[in-house]
C-alpha cells in the first residue's frame, strides 16, 4: 500500500507538471490582438500563455539586458526589419520545424530559421475613386511620373514600413534606381508626409491628393468606420515583380527556458486553426497560404506578391534610411 500510495503522489506530481506547462511571450503586438489567440490555445492544449506587451524596441532592449536570465521563449513582433535586427543581435535562436516550412513560405521566413512570418501584411496602392481610374495607375515606380505632379501623398520615411517598401526596392532596383524612384516621389507630394496611414488616406478620400501608398489593414479599418469614403485599393507591379508584403511573425528566444512548448505554440500560430484568428482580427492576411482570408480582405482582390526574400527588409534597411534622407524624403 504504502509502494502504492508513493507511485500515485509521483503520478500525481507529473500530472500537475504537466498541467503547469506555460509559455512567455514578449508581444509587440497589442493585447487585443494576440490574447484571443492565447486563450484558444490554453483552452485547447492545457498550456498556459503568458505575455508582456511593448513598443518593439523596448523588447529588444529588454532581451538584451536579461540575457540568459529572460523569462521569455518567443518573440512575436511586426515588420521582418525588426525580426530581423533580432535575429542580427543573436536574440532569436533557430528552430527546424517541417510544420513551420510547409505552412510559411520560403519569403516569409528567415533564411537561417530563426523566425517565421505569422500573417501578411500588403502595402499597396490607393485612390480617390472621384479622381482617378484603375487603368491610369500601373506600378509604385510609376507614381514618380509627371501625370501624378502635385498628386501624391505618403507616410513619413521614419516609419519601419516605408523603410522596409524603399528596403524591399533596393533589393529589386539597386541603390541607383531606386533613389531617382523615391525623389521622383518626393517631387510629386501634395503635402508634407502624414505621420500614420490614417491620415494620409483621409487626405486621399478629401480630395488633397489623389493617390497614396499604405498597408491595406489600414484602408480596411478606415472603410468599417466611414464605408461611403471614396477610396479603393489597386494592386501595383503586377506584370513584375508584384506587390510588396511584409509580415508579422515569431522566433523562438536565444535563451528559451520552455523550448519544446514554445515550438509547438509556434507551429500551431501557422497552422490552418490558427491563421484566421491571428490575421483577421487585424484585416492581415494569413500566411498559410491554405488558409482563406477574411471575407472583407477577400473582397479587395487577389493579387501577385514580390518574393523577394522579407529580410531585405533589415538587412537593407540602414540603406534605405539613408537614400531617403539623400532623397528628401521626410
Amino acid at each position: 500500500m504504502k509502494f502504492l500510495s508513493i507511485l500515485l503522489a509521483f503520478a500525481g506530481l507529473a500530472a500537475a507538471s504537466a498541467s503547469a506547462a506555460e509559455v512567455v511571450v514578449y508581444s509587440a503586438r497589442n493585447e487585443q490582438l494576440i490574447k484571443p489567440l492565447f486563450d484558444a490555445y490554453t483552452k485547447e492544449t492545457g498550456v498556459k500563455v503568458t505575455f508582456i506587451t511593448d513598443k518593439e524596441g523596448a523588447l529588444l532592449q529588454r532581451l538584451k539586458a536579461e540575457g540568459q536570465n529572460t523569462p521569455a521563449d518567443m518573440l512575436i513582433t511586426v515588420d521582418a526589419g525588426n525580426l530581423w535586427e533580432a535575429a542580427r543581435e543573436g536574440l532569436l535562436k533557430p528552430v527546424k520545424s517541417k510544420m513551420l516550412a510547409a505552412n510559411v513560405p520560403a519569403h516569409l521566413r528567415d533564411p537561417g530559421d530563426r523566425w517565421f512570418g505569422l500573417s501578411v501584411r500588403a502595402r499597396t496602392i490607393f485612390y480617390n475613386t472621384q479622381k482617378v481610374k484603375p487603368a491610369d495607375l500601373s506600378t509604385y515606380e510609376d507614381l514618380g511620373s509627371a501625370k501624378w505632379k502635385g498628386r501624391l501623398c505618403l507616410r513619413t520615411s521614419k516609419k519601419v514600413y516605408n523603410q522596409s517598401l524603399v528596403a524591399m526596392m533596393i533589393a529589386e532596383h539597386g541603390e541607383a534606381k531606386t533613389e531617382q524612384v523615391v525623389k521622383s516621389w518626393v517631387a510629386n507630394l501634395a503635402t508634407d508626409p502624414f505621420p500614420d496611414d490614417t491620415k494620409m488616406l483621409e487626405a486621399v478620400a478629401a480630395g488633397q491628393c489623389d493617390v497614396g501608398i499604405a498597408n491595406t489593414y489600414y484602408f480596411g479599418r478606415l472603410m468599417e468606420k466611414k464605408p461611403g469614403l471614396p477610396l479603393a485599393v489597386f494592386w501595383p507591379n503586377q506584370k513584375g515583380s508584384g506587390v510588396h508584403v511584409n509580415v508579422s511573425g515569431a522566433g523562438l528566444t536565444k535563451y528559451a527556458k520552455h523550448e519544446k512548448d514554445a515550438l509547438a505554440l509556434l507551429e500551431w500560430l501557422s497552422s490552418p486553426k490558427a491563421q484566421n484568428l491571428f490575421a483577421d482580427v487585424n484585416l492581415e492576411y494569413p500566411v498559410n497560404p491554405a488558409v482563406k482570408s477574411d471575407p472583407t480582405v477577400a473582397a479587395w482582390g487577389t493579387f501577385k506578391q514580390n518574393v523577394v526574400n522579407v529580410s531585405k527588409a533589415g538587412e537593407l534597411q540602414a540603406a534605405a534610411v539613408r537614400l531617403m534622407d539623400r532623397a528628401g524624403y521626410k
